[in-house]
């Protein structure tokens, strides 16, 4: 989950309106390459890095707070190798743990969600639940902070310089498409990192496979409307970041409608 800060307007003549929505439009135009050829794009699979964030025992918050830190620690390691490739400046995200749900920089905690990104802040805020506390999952939770760093790349790398101001100009629908390509390609990042970590101590082959086909049968079950793609098309997102390990493989702004649903 993503958010931008939350913006205030006065009402305005209809002349001034049409003036704004032309300029975002415009704006949109120009900046559509920053989603669909970005460099990052072009950078081959994500290093591989020596992510060993520890054992996550029940119960245990130190533990917890540990493994979040450790793993953020693997995802800027791992991307900004890919920021340097690309030849693009890199800087690493804040990460703010906590143990309740907290108002932030872009606004309150939106429904739904475990983990939060906000790009007013360049803040990851992680939630240590309750239920996570009784039956850790590491795998997931690593899985969902990759997601959050996700949006963190876009949001560094300009994809969403394209995407803010398509948001603009668009209507419920088309705000609502713009939402299930940022979201599917952060799940598609998330996946091409998490696949680095293949064959090491995070987590075995049964249980990616039990996390992809949990979000097949549950993964839009979560949100109260279809801004981040149905169960199958997210799966099918993980699966394509798994298997290809490359941020190329993330484009979601040129692929078809279909497969963005």
């Amino acid at each position: 989950m993503f958010a931008f800060p939350g913006v205030a307007t006065a009402s305005t003549s209809s002349a001034t309106q049409v003036q704004q929505a032309t300029t975002a439009a415009t704006t949109a135009a120009m900046n559509k390459g920053l989603a669909t050829n970005n460099r990052i794009y072009r950078t081959g699979r994500l290093a591989r890095v020596n992510c060993s964030p520890g054992s996550l025992p029940a119960g245990s918050t130190n533990a917890y707070r540990r493994f979040l830190t450790r793993v953020t620690d693997c995802l800027n390691r791992a991307w900004s190798t890919q920021f340097r490739k690309a030849g693009m400046s890199f800087a690493k995200p804040r990460l703010r743990i906590i143990t309740r749900k907290v108002g932030t920089a872009c606004g309150g905690w939106a429904t739904g969600a475990a983990g939060f990104y906000c790009s007013a802040d360049r803040t990851m805020y992680m939630l240590i639940t309750k239920n996570e506390l009784r039956q850790p999952f590491p795998l997931g939770i690593a899985r969902l902070m990759a997601h959050e760093y996700g949006h963190h790349v876009q949001n560094i790398s300009k994809i969403w310089t394209y995407y803010t101001a398509a948001q603009a100009r668009a209507g419920k629908a088309q705000r609502l498409a713009l939402s299930r390509r940022s979201e599917l390609q952060a799940e598609c990042f998330s996946a091409a990192f998490i696949s680095t970590q293949q064959g090491g101590s995070l987590f075995t082959d049964a249980e990616w496979d039990y996390t992809v086909n949990w979000f097949r049968q549950n993964g839009a079950k979560t949100w109260p409307q279809n801004d981040h793609g149905r169960g199958p098309t997210q799966a099918a997102w993980m699966t394509r970041g798994y298997n290809n390990g490359s941020p190329g493989a993330c484009n979601t702004w040129t692929a078809s409608a279909r497969s963005t649903t």
